[in-house]
């Protein structure tokens, strides 16, 4: 495929992304009531809010030692700052810069130029920690989902719920044996660390919540914020932008709950996900050079 070609499919990329996103956060405000959204949202309580910042940041430095981890499967050490700062350039790549290299691709591209490693191992060491990720999200949002108003007003799934909960790491351990069997020994580590990230992101959450001084329904809340996350995902919008908040939306209305309180919640998080994001941009310059020259860095290469 030609360099044009390839520039062209991003830039088409990128205006679907954008599309989606605005269409959605559209639908979104022209639906709820957005004089009563703001007042809830100016009202937020700061401290909170600091909490949640906090959290949100310190769930993405376990997921940078989590990949790092997988990094040492493959014999690739990276030094933990290194790999940090890398990690927050990969955050900005995907909330900034949409429909590009994207925040995965820009690491593998680093990785493998800067220390000869083959890019099909860098792939599958950020592949797979993506499904560590995904494995913990589908677990703790049906153990969210569980004890609900979904699992009340729909009893004939919660059958299906538990049997798909009882498996998921059973499956996860079974494809990682299969399919990936150099990360067989960091199974367990990195299933603990995958559930600890998520549930990070999640109390994050239960601080806007609080915040917002939701009183009530904080387990409704939550189980919708998981099922956002999921909805986020997928590559179809900007960030997330406007996937978390249409997934509230709809959900609270469902459930018959007031939904400016679940949309805020969404909005405030991806304020909180770009504004940890911007500091990936402080950092690209120092992620480009290789990490040989750091005092804890060498690579072993496996082939």
């Amino acid at each position: 495929m030609s360099k044009n070609k390839i520039h062209t499919k991003k830039i088409v990329t990128t205006i679907l992304q954008l599309a989606i996103s605005v269409l959605a956060l559209y639908i979104v405000l022209t639906k709820t009531d957005t004089a009563k959204l703001i007042e809830v949202i100016r009202e937020a309580n700061p401290w909170y809010l600091l909490l949640a910042v906090i959290v949100f940041n310190i769930s993405k430095i376990l997921n940078a030692l989590r990949l790092n981890r997988f990094f040492r499967a493959i014999g690739l050490e990276l030094s933990t700052a290194y790999n940090i700062q890398l990690y927050y350039v990969g955050m900005f790549y995907n909330m900034f810069l949409p429909g590009g290299i994207g925040g995965d691709g820009y690491k593998i591209y680093i990785l493998k130029k800067n220390h000869s490693m083959k890019m099909v191992n860098v792939f599958n060491a950020v592949f797979w920690d993506r499904v560590a990720g995904i494995f913990a999200l589908l677990f703790l949002t049906l153990m969210l989902m569980l004890p609900s108003s979904f699992a009340s007003l729909n009893p004939q799934y919660v059958p299906l719920a538990w049997v798909v909960l009882v498996i998921t790491y059973p499956v996860s351990w079974g494809l990682t044996r299969i399919l990936y069997k150099q990360f067989k020994e960091i199974f367990a580590i990195t299933a603990v660390e995958s559930i600890l990230i998520q549930a990070a992101q999640a109390v994050a959450a239960y601080f806007i919540l609080l915040a917002l001084s939701l009183p009530a329904h904080h387990i409704d809340y939550l189980a919708i914020f998981l099922v956002s996350t999921v909805a986020t995902v997928l590559p179809i919008t900007v960030g997330g932008a406007g996937a978390r908040e249409i997934t509230f939306f709809y959900s609270l209305n469902y459930l018959q709950l007031e939904p400016n309180t679940g949309v805020a919640l969404s909005l405030i998080f991806f304020a909180i996900s770009a504004l940890s994001a911007l500091s990936g941009m402080l950092f690209q310059n120092r992620s480009t050079g290789s990490d040989r020259g750091e005092k804890n860095a060498q690579v072993t290469k496996k082939e």
